[in-house]
């Protein structure tokens, strides 16, 4: 288990949760239940899953919760795209937004290949392990 406060693709996400609170607060009143609130929910769903992958048991449990951070922070890019075209971000903030999306991605693509590796390796000790066991199981049973 990790502390999630202390990864820094949790640490980006959040970031990137905050500024969209700020920068959507400015959205028309009819968007609460559109756009706003959409592209809330997706950013910090980035941040909820990756703190719970980083509390889970497993590598292969984490590595599933850290991939649908990653669909999420795929649809919050989306909502800042469409905000942009809705013209409720502009050019700047929409550049500043996307711009931190990115350093989220870079951060949780990292957290991915590491926790991949990690599941590796245990997953190949572990076939080992079986392997040996197995072998001197019928080795035992052959003497």
């Amino acid at each position: 288990m990790r502390d999630d406060k202390k990864i820094a693709a949790w640490q980006r996400a959040d970031e990137l949760t905050l500024s969209i609170y700020a920068k959507t607060r400015s959205f028309p009143q009819e968007e609460i239940f559109g756009v706003t609130h959409h592209i809330r929910k997706a950013s910090y769903s980035v941040t909820a899953h990756i703190a719970e992958g980083a509390r889970r048991e497993s590598k292969r449990e984490s590595l599933h919760f850290l991939i649908i951070a990653r669909g999420s922070l795929s649809e919050t890019e989306y909502f800042l795209h469409w905000s942009h075209k809705l013209s409720y971000l502009s050019e700047t903030e929409s550049a500043s937004l996307t711009s931190a999306c990115n350093r989220a991605f870079a951060a949780l693509h990292g957290l991915i290949e590491s926790v991949k590796k990690e599941a590796s390796v245990f997953t190949r000790g572990l076939a080992l392990f079986s392997s040996a066991f197995v072998l001197y199981g019928i080795k035992s049973l052959l003497s």
